[in-house]
């Protein structure tokens, strides 16, 4: 079985390596949506943020629910945006349990990236360990990730 969690060590040493990865701010809870303003506040260094209602879910329908998987295309179109290119390890992390994050890492494995991994206790964890947290927003260079759907059932 692949290896789903990232520990903050294990992070900050992938950051310093040659390939470091996306890091992925997936801030969202269930009647909450302020998440970008929770990362313009503070995150980790270099995260992108991910708007979970805008670019993890399809709209909502009656027929598909609150929040509807995105379709393949939709999805590589924001991985694009978030800055991954194919072959990128990718880090994802929310502040809430790792739902949210969750969500992404699903998403992101089902999409065909196979390096997907979630901070191991969130950006709590990487608070408790010490690491530099940013404000303001983060401008990614644009992707050329390519995905296909299906990875995971």
């Amino acid at each position: 079985m692949a290896q789903v969690l990232i520990g903050v060590d294990e992070l900050v040493e992938a950051m310093l390596s040659d390939r470091p990865p996306v890091v992925l701010d997936v801030r969202w809870q269930l009647g909450d949506d302020h998440g970008a303003e929770r990362y313009r506040e503070g995150h980790l260094p270099g995260s992108v943020y991910v708007d979970l209602d805008r670019e993890l879910a399809a709209p909502p329908s009656a027929g598909g629910g609150r929040h509807p998987l995105p379709g393949v295309e939709a999805l590589q179109q924001a991985a694009r945006g978030w800055g991954i290119d194919d072959g990128d390890p990718v880090v994802v992390y929310d502040d809430s349990g790792a739902l949210a994050a969750a969500r992404a890492w699903w998403l992101l494995r089902w999409g065909g990236i196979a390096d997907v991994w979630i901070l191991d206790g969130g950006l709590g964890a990487g608070r408790e360990a010490g690491m530099r947290i940013s404000a303001g927003d983060a401008t990614p260079r644009g992707g050329n990730v390519t995905l296909t759907g299906g990875a995971l059932p």
